[in-house]
């Protein structure tokens, strides 16, 4: 099952735009992984842990307005990407986070 979750888009002025870059601003990797857990995570069956980020590429580069969505596949390694309409951005895969105790 694959799912898609619309994302943003991030207004002009996000917290984030002030570091990333002044006069050139950018949507950070962290705020596009972000989501990407989030939408997955909602997926995800009661009781689950969590996600960890197993791999992860940035492809792309977001300015601020544009309009994304987040496309996954729910399971034990969740495949995902961030796309700004037809073009992949972000993609890559998360495992489950270990149980308490467990290493990772």
């Amino acid at each position: 099952m694959t799912t898609e979750t619309p994302l943003g888009p991030y207004a002009p002025d996000h917290p984030a735009f002030a570091g990333h870059f002044p006069g050139n601003p950018m949507v950070p990797g962290v705020l596009l992984l972000d989501a990407a857990v989030h939408a997955l995570c909602e997926t995800m069956p009661a009781g689950a842990i969590g996600l960890r980020i197993d791999r992860v590429k940035f492809t792309g580069t977001v300015r601020p307005g544009e309009a994304l969505s987040v496309h996954g596949e729910p399971g034990a390694h969740a495949a995902f990407d961030v796309r700004q309409d037809t073009r992949v951005v972000a993609s890559g895969w998360f495992a489950p986070a270990p149980a308490s105790g467990e290493p990772p």
